[in-house]
Formats: C-alpha cells, sequence, structure tokens
C-alpha cells in the first residue's frame, strides 16, 4: 500500500473521482500496476488482502495477481457483485472490466455462470452476464439464440441503468458486424434507441453508438 501511495497522483486521483472512482484510491497510472503485478506474479492470498482494502488502486492490483481456476464460481460472484459502479451516470468501470477480463473470462465454469448472470437482477452481475455474452457472439455464437438477444435489447436497454447500456450496446454491435442476417434488424434497434447516440467520440476513434458502430466495422471487412 505504501508502493501503491508513493506511485499515486493527485491529479491523477482527481480525474478518477470526477468520473466516479470513489475517494479511495491514490492515482496509480494503469500502466504501473502491470509492472507491479509483473513482478510479484499470481499470488492468491496477497490478492485477497488487495481487495479488502477497498482502495481501487489495490483492487485494480489485485485482478492480476488472482488464480482464476483456484476461485469458486460462489466466491467469484461475491466478488463481482461487490464492485460498485453508479447505477445512474457512466461513472468509473475500470475496476469492473479489469475483473472481467483478467478474472472472469478465464474462469472455467464463465458459460455456466453467464446463462445463471443473464437472468440476476443484481445489476453488476447482470452487466458481467452481458459482457461475458458480448465475447461469445464474437468468439463461439454456437448455441446462441441472437433473435432472442435481440428482442431482450430492444426491450430492455433504453430502461436499463448506464453500467448496463454498454455492454448491452456492445452485443448490439457484435450481432450486427459478425450476422449480416440480424444487421439490418440492429442498425434498427440502434436507431430506435439512440443509445449513445451523442456520445463524444475522440477524433480518429468510432463512436459507439450502434449504427455507425456497425456501419464503420463491416466497411473494414470489405
Amino acid at each position: 500500500m505504501d508502493k501503491l501511495k508513493a506511485l499515486g497522483s493527485e491529479q491523477m486521483r482527481q480525474i478518477n473521482v470526477r468520473n466516479g472512482s470513489g475517494e479511495n484510491q491514490f492515482g496509480v497510472k494503469m500502466g504501473d500496476l502491470r509492472t507491479i503485478a509483473k513482478s510479484i506474479k499470481t499470488n492468491p492470498e496477497l490478492a485477497a488482502e488487495l481487495w479488502q482494502t477497498g482502495n481501487t488502486d489495490a483492487m485494480l492490483l489485485s485482478t492480476l495477481l488472482m488464480r482464476p481456476k483456484q476461485i469458486s464460481a460462489e466466491e467469484l460472484e461475491t466478488l463481482v457483485s461487490s464492485v460498485i459502479v453508479s447505477k445512474s451516470v457512466w461513472g468509473f468501470s475500470q475496476l469492473s472490466d479489469w475483473l472481467l477480463t483478467n478474472v472472469v473470462k478465464l474462469h472455467p465454469e464463465k458459460e455456466t455462470l453467464r446463462q445463471k448472470w443473464m437472468r440476476s437482477s443484481d445489476v453488476m452481475i447482470n452487466r458481467a452476464g452481458w459482457s461475458l455474452t458480448a465475447e461469445r457472439i464474437a468468439k463461439n455464437p454456437d448455441g446462441l439464440d441472437l433473435t432472442a438477444l435481440l428482442d431482450r435489447i430492444e426491450t430492455e436497454m433504453g430502461s436499463s441503468p448506464a453500467v448496463l447500456q454498454w455492454p448491452m450496446n456492445f452485443c448490439l454491435a457484435e450481432i450486427g458486424i459478425h450476422f449480416p442476417e440480424h444487421r439490418e434488424r440492429a442498425l434498427a434497434i440502434g436507431e430506435k434507441l439512440g443509445v449513445y447516440r451523442d456520445y463524444p467520440a475522440s477524433k480518429g476513434c468510432t463512436s459507439p453508438y450502434a449504427p455507425i458502430w456497425i456501419g464503420a466495422m463491416v466497411g473494414r471487412q470489405t
């Protein structure tokens, strides 16, 4: 914790706080966290201690030190649910995303959990379910009912909390990009709901607004 504090910067901390990460963090750069993790390698005991601090920097580092195969499904669900992201604004989702990327997506029971989590009323558990579904659409879509997914997205995304809208929108875009037979409907849903229509995309970056995103990615395929 002393090392993390020494690596933090007040400027970065204030930026993170404004983005909704909470006060309990030092503002350590992501690259510095990865460097520390590389020097330590996996260490489940230390990872558990860092997670319990409630400090965002320590918890981010924790995700890099965990051994996903040694975490039970119940323990993983508790971890996912414990990450608090604002339900009303986009907020700070880095911790949730790192946990998904570094732990959840490497867990041997992730498909069973995905199916369960897609029905969860816990917003963070449900967010993880949609994120895993987006990954399956892009990498291993066999067995997925894409029509049913589009039905859910059309019905639920517009009124969902902001933290759910991003992975749901990602699913919508992935369906439109990879499946020409569903592209017209995916575009229509994106236009109808208008989620991220006015999102301020940086210069050189593709807008997350589904019709633009789909069009840009399909254009690269031709």
